[in-house]
């Protein structure tokens, strides 16, 4: 009785799995093939024509350069946290660090807008950047911080404590431990950690609508301490205020194959490096 009941679990919580997984690449799929066909080099290197026409470079830049600078500042930090809290923490209090945790955990639930408010608070009016790139890259990194840290630490602590052991009693100093065998036995969990912490941000709206996103810029060229174009955003104007949604269809089937394109590209990214790291430590 037992063994039928185990099958029909794991039957039931395979189908699960497989339904999940195949809604997902049927959806990428529907998206890809309504928005490759859009794709040419004139979309993708023309600025927009009054929300109406043209193509995305603007939001194409934008997207990179809020990437570029939320990379610059989240993953830093996020790893050096995860180091703290995963290799120098023995002697502090355990109920201490399983509130950090918990905490850690929760703000990486917290939903986009409140983030979008914090960044507003913050960066735009208590310390006058302006709505900008900055403002909104350094909201994405508060944004991507919480996930960076909580998966980098879990690749960290998966490392078994006999390396550190070893390396400890060989006469290494704790640094040089965590530098030479800790952080290149956990090089490919902290690279999906930092991956997803990107893959979020670039598919953000909320927050890059509060802090600087807009609506049209004529030109090509971007100030990153002025308003800025990106490609969430610009779906989503695309979608709600364009003045006419269904002549511009195209341009937005169009930008979210492109925003899922970089998206895949980063993965994609990760994973190659993450094989060619093993390979070359094997």
């Amino acid at each position: 009785m037992r063994l039928w009941k185990e099958q029909i679990i794991f039957a039931l919580i395979s189908l699960t799995a497989y339904l999940a997984i195949g809604l997902a690449l049927l959806l990428l799929i529907y998206l890809l093939v309504r928005g490759l066909p859009v794709l040419s080099l004139r979309f993708l290197l023309s600025p927009p024509l009054g929300m109406r026409g043209g193509g995305i470079s603007t939001a194409i830049m934008g997207t990179i350069l809020l990437l570029f600078f939320t990379a610059l500042v989240s993953l830093p930090l996020g790893v050096a946290s995860a180091i703290y809290l995963s290799e120098y923490t023995e002697g502090a209090d355990p109920r201490l660090l399983r509130l950090i945790r918990v905490t850690i955990n929760n703000l990486a639930g917290v939903p986009s807008i409140v983030y979008g408010l914090l960044g507003l608070s913050l960066f735009v009016l208590t310390l006058h950047l302006g709505l900008s790139i900055i403002s909104a890259s350094l909201t994405l990194s508060i944004l991507t911080l919480p996930t960076v840290i909580a998966a980098s630490e879990e690749a960290l602590r998966a490392v078994p404590r006999e390396f550190r052991e070893a390396s400890l009693a060989l006469g290494a100093t704790r640094w040089q431990t965590i530098r030479n065998i800790v952080l290149p036995s956990a090089y490919p969990g902290i690279l999906t950690a930092c991956i997803l912490g990107l893959s979020r941000a670039a598919g953000e709206t909320a927050p890059l609508l509060m802090t600087g996103a807009a609506y049209y810029i004529a030109g090509k060229t971007l100030n990153i301490l002025g308003p800025f174009m990106a490609l969430s955003t610009h779906i989503y104007y695309m979608s709600t205020q364009s003045p006419n949604p269904t002549l511009t269809r195209s341009i937005q089937y169009g930008s979210i194959a492109v925003l899922l394109l970089i998206v895949l590209s980063l993965n994609l990214a990760a994973t190659v490096m993450r094989l060619r790291y093993r390979r070359s430590r094997r």
